[in-house]
């Protein structure tokens, strides 16, 4: 087998049933990768699927909730059943969580956050880690999904803000033990790209402001944010992105508030 980005060869991307999940999983098909696409719900990971140009390896649909040790240890498993190696990890999933300051946030939203955003994304990359270090030839990447929040909070997001933080620690963790073995690590943090998460906190019709009022933010095509995600992922061996930061043009965030 050749090395990453001579010959695209297996990846994993989580969340991948909806917005950059779904985007980053179709473009890694399209480009010819073998693709394991995780969710917590089957039918739109095949929905993922089936509308996705085709142009090399299959995919594989492999329903699992990342919280779930269990459910993670399958989801690798059966990709090395399939696949005979994982190349790539896109480290996807994640939710904003409930929205307040820190004294409004009760410990159930806080704990179901975490649980997704650090703990999941933890699980996934302890998996991918220890195929990565078995494989034979040995190495590979993990890419992370970070946020402009791993920057800049916004308003009233301090369990998001705090968990995609905890993100860039565990990426630089990671590209450091993986120094060893071939593995890198690398996080790209994205804002305001068109997916149903934006629509959540109202960027389209006015999202809230530092100074408290609400104004409409700009957004760009999801698609974007997916092409940047595969090029990160095909860079060959020798080279690593450790940090990428692509945002709508004009958005408030540098000097945000």
């Amino acid at each position: 087998m050749g090395e990453i980005g001579v010959t695209p060869r297996v990846a994993v991307v989580t969340g991948a049933g909806s917005g950059i999940g779904r985007a980053v999983a179709r473009k890694l098909l399209a480009d010819g990768w073998s693709v394991a696409l995780a969710g917590r719900r089957e039918e739109p990971l095949r929905e993922t699927v089936q509308e996705a140009p085709r142009a090399g390896g299959p995919a594989l649909v492999v329903p699992c909730d990342v919280t779930r040790p269990d459910d993670v240890e399958r989801l690798f498993a059966e990709t090395l059943r399939t696949f005979g190696r994982i190349d790539v990890l896109f480290n996807n999933a994640g939710t904003f969580g409930p929205a307040g300051d820190v004294g409004e946030i009760d410990v159930a939203g806080w704990e179901t956050t975490v649980a997704v955003n650090l703990t999941g994304s933890f699980l996934c990359a302890a998996a991918a880690f220890r195929a990565m270090k078995a494989q034979d030839p040995q190495g590979g990447r993990i890419i992370n999904n970070g946020s402009i929040s791993a920057h800049t909070p916004r308003p009233k997001s301090v369990v998001y803000t705090t968990t995609k933080h905890a993100i860039t620690g565990l990426t630089k963790s990671i590209e450091l033990d993986g120094r060893p073995y071939g593995i890198t690590a690398g996080q790209i943090d994205i804002g305001n790209t068109r997916t149903e998460m934006m629509h959540g906190i109202g960027v389209g019709v006015g999202a809230l402001q530092a100074d408290g009022l609400r104004r409409v933010e700009p957004t760009f095509d999801v698609a974007e944010a997916a092409n940047a995600v595969a090029f990160m992922a095909a860079l060959p061996r020798e080279a690593s992105v450790g940090s990428l930061l692509i945002t709508a043009a004009g958005m408030p965030f540098v000097g945000r508030g």
